[in-house]
């Protein structure tokens, strides 16, 4: 686990350069924000393996980019060491819930909690939809789910 008085998350989605990278930056953000940054350990990765090593979406790097998010991120793969090391492993959809559960139990000292990060939306919408093959306005609509969940987050976690 991290440092006793750090908390950390780790955002999860198919691919780690939509969803979970915007999720990241946006919780990023509202930490610095708050002032309280430096007591979380922040990150996110994919439960796939296809686009490791790659930057964010181009649509998702340009929709924080005009709501001032500074989002710099290169994919990578959750790990065994992530279900160890992070206290929260908030994912996307329910195929990424099933999916984190099924390596956790794979995991011999397994100290994360996995949640679906839509389960603190205040407006009762669990699933984040993968905007990949979507428009400019499903990341748009991928940053307000993140926004609204990761202020609720933030808010009963400090």
């Amino acid at each position: 686990m991290a440092a006793t008085n750090t908390k950390s998350v780790l955002f999860v989605c198919l691919g780690n350069i939509c969803r979970s990278p915007i999720a990241e930056a946006v919780f990023r953000k509202m930490a610095t924000d708050a002032g309280v940054v430096d007591k979380w350990r922040i990150d996110s990765a994919a439960t796939s393996n296809y686009e490791i090593g790659k930057p964010p979406d181009y649509r998702g790097q340009a929709c924080m980019k005009n709501h001032d998010v500074p989002m710099r991120h290169v994919a990578r793969q959750v790990t065994k060491d992530d279900f160890m090391s992070f206290e929260y492993i908030l994912c996307m959809d329910d195929s990424n819930f099933s999916e984190l559960e099924r390596r956790a139990n794979l995991v011999k000292n397994n100290q994360a909690k996995i949640e679906l990060l839509g389960s603190y939306d205040p407006q009762k919408q669990r699933i984040i939809k993968d905007p990949y093959y979507g428009r400019e306005e499903d990341f748009e609509k991928v940053y307000e789910q993140c926004v609204r969940c990761c202020k609720a987050f933030l808010e009963m976690n400090s």
